[in-house]
């Protein structure tokens, strides 16, 4: 029995895309700063610090290069945000043909 990333490639099923919803925005990590924080330089070309949270941070591995969905905080959202979800190569050839990401 598989477990992880595989699974869904060898068995021939599909997963839906996540496009972003409203007040999320897509992004690309510049760097990462340790401590589960993040540089991510987002669609609408601001520079946020990002946190992962300590949920998603047991799970997923973030490097550099990867797009992520974010979510900006109430206060300073021009600044600091939240990573909520890490697309896949593929889904983020998908969301850039479909006109979601604009890097």
């Amino acid at each position: 029995m598989s477990r992880g990333r595989g699974r869904d490639q060898q068995s021939g099923e599909y997963r839906r895309v996540r496009s972003p919803r409203k007040g999320e925005i897509p992004g690309v990590v510049e760097q990462i700063m340790g401590h589960g924080k993040l540089k991510v330089r987002c669609a609408d070309g601001k520079i946020r610090l990002c946190r992962i949270p300590g949920k998603m941070k047991k799970r997923i591995w973030i490097r550099e290069g990867d797009v992520v969905l974010i979510k900006p905080w109430d206060f300073q959202s021009d600044e600091k945000a939240d990573v909520i979800w890490r697309y896949t190569r593929t889904e983020s050839n998908y969301l850039e043909r479909r006109g979601f990401l604009k890097l």
